[in-house]
């Protein structure tokens, strides 16, 4: 037997190799599926199986490509439907890989859907389980993203919680718990960074797991502070559950180089956004106007999930050479499937064509707390709420402008005034500043976000006062 994680940073995903006897299971695979098809050919063997612990709303998963590569069956968990070919197990079934066992365990709450897959190995012995968005390293699965529900997130809770105490809890200390995701996902508040744990621990360590809580405390505990859910989410899931085009396809049609002239008449021709994913460094110094910035060496595929609300927009991009047909694989894991080209020869080829470039002015924390200090500049914190509240800059034109809201946050700024831009370290501020800029708001980067400004003499503080725009 053989279990290989194959963890993705940017979307803090874990998907599963399973080998037994030259037959392979996948358990949530990603959206580029020739991967897996390759690791097992290499291993002489063949995908037989293609398990999904639920319908993801946070990436597109490549359940419906796989299947068509390798004729393997899709497995879902009770109450699912799909739209496509696909077995949907009961409660309990039991599926034979080589010389091991995987038995669904029905564990809805994070979805209705949503089942954790145990694996019990060749002599007969419960050895791990894959417990999707179910349980974490710490924490378990955000339960208010069931697709057209009726059920309120506090009647989901509530069945989470009976999941746990009923299906995973009963399960012996040594049992390997190999989660779906780790820290830097939304699909939970507090996870660990670590991406593979043991039962046990988790029943000491876990919050949720406590054998003296009650539900009530349960969906008191599992809702406080849970923010809503980002606007792609929902999006994914349909896609999910319907099906999509091929990623090979999506890949050709984006990864396409232009010339200036070229990207420029499709920019116009088709009403594209053009997406600039160098680092933000590069990006103040010079971009293509009304361009937006989201780094691809940051939380890239998130991001944009989070702030380009249209799946179908035509994206148009600027990137790090070498860099372009990553970037249309990293789009098309969070559905965004209608990229159109690339420009060749990135920035250096619109300049040389005589094009027009825009800057956005970048300072330093110094240069800021003395401008702050003197004239009290209006200033706009772009961290997540939890960030600002923990500590911000003191002072009764900072206010909280959360870039996770930034498009409901519009109309609650004066395109009259200059605002100063920080978030943590500097890339989501760029964000930020970039999607303001296109929107004709005049704004200034701080380089190096809170991280620099702490070291500043600026008042702070930990005291959450209210802050009207």
């Amino acid at each position: 037997m053989k279990i290989e994680q194959i963890y993705t940073g940017c979307l803090a995903q874990g998907a599963y190799y399973i080998e037994s006897n030259g037959e392979v299971a996948i358990i949530d695979p990603l959206r580029e599926t020739q991967q897996y098809v390759d690791k097992a050919n290499e291993e002489n063997a063949k995908i037989k199986y293609i398990f999904e612990t639920h319908f993801h709303a946070d990436f597109v998963s490549g359940h419906v490509d796989l299947a068509k590569k390798t004729g393997a069956t899709i497995i879902f968990g009770p109450s699912a439907t799909t739209d496509y070919k696909a077995h949907i197990a009961t409660d309990n079934e039991e599926f034979k890989l080589g010389n091991v066992t995987i038995k669904v365990l029905h564990t809805p709450g994070h979805t209705l859907e949503s089942v954790t897959f145990l694996l019990i190995d060749e002599k007969g012995k419960d050895y791990a389980i894959f417990s999707g968005d179910t349980l974490f390293l710490g924490d378990v699965g955000r339960p208010d993203l069931a697709i057209k529900s009726d059920l309120t997130k506090e009647d989901l809770a509530g069945m989470l919680y009976d999941s746990l105490r009923n299906k995973i809890m009963p399960l012996a200390d040594d049992v390997i718990v190999y989660p779906a995701h780790g820290a830097g996902s939304a699909c939970g508040k507090n996870l660990s960074k670590e991406t593979v744990g043991i039962l046990g621990e988790q029943k000491q360590s876990n919050y949720a797991l406590r054998s003296d809580m009650t539900k009530e405390e349960f969906v008191e505990e599992v809702l406080d502070g849970i923010a809503p859910p980002p606007q792609y989410f929902a999006k994914n899931a349909m896609m999910n559950k319907s099906g999509y085009d091929d990623f090979e396809t999506v890949l050709k049609k984006g990864d396409v180089a232009l010339s200036p002239e070229e990207f420029e008449a499709v920019a116009n021709q088709e009403d594209a956004l053009v997406l600039d994913v160098r680092n933000e460094k590069d990006f103040v110094k010079g971009y293509i106007p009304n361009s937006i910035s989201i780094g691809i060496h940051g939380g890239f595929a998130p991001w944009v999930g989070a702030l380009i609300t249209d799946l179908k927009q035509p994206i148009l991009l600027i990137t790090p050479e070498g860099k372009e047909k990553e970037t249309v694989t990293r789009l098309s894991r969070v559905g965004y499937d209608n990229t159109l080209g690339y420009l060749k020869g990135g920035i250096d080829a619109w300049k040389a064509a005589g094009k027009d470039i825009e800057t956005i002015e970048s300072i330093t924390a110094d240069e800021f707390s003395n401008r702050f200090k003197n004239n009290n500049v209006e200033t706009l914190d772009v961290r997540k709420d939890g960030e600002y509240k923990s500590e911000h800059i003191e002072g009764t034109n900072v206010h909280h402008f959360a870039l996770d809201y930034i498009n409901d946050n519009m109309s609650s700024i004066d395109n009259k005034k200059i605002y100063y831009l920080h978030c943590a370290g500097g890339y989501r501020s760029v964000i930020a500043a970039s999607i303001l800029k296109a929107r004709g708001f005049d704004v200034i980067d701080v380089a190096g976000g809170f991280g620099a400004l702490k070291k500043t003499d600026l008042p702070m503080t930990n005291f959450v006062c209210p802050s009207t725009l």
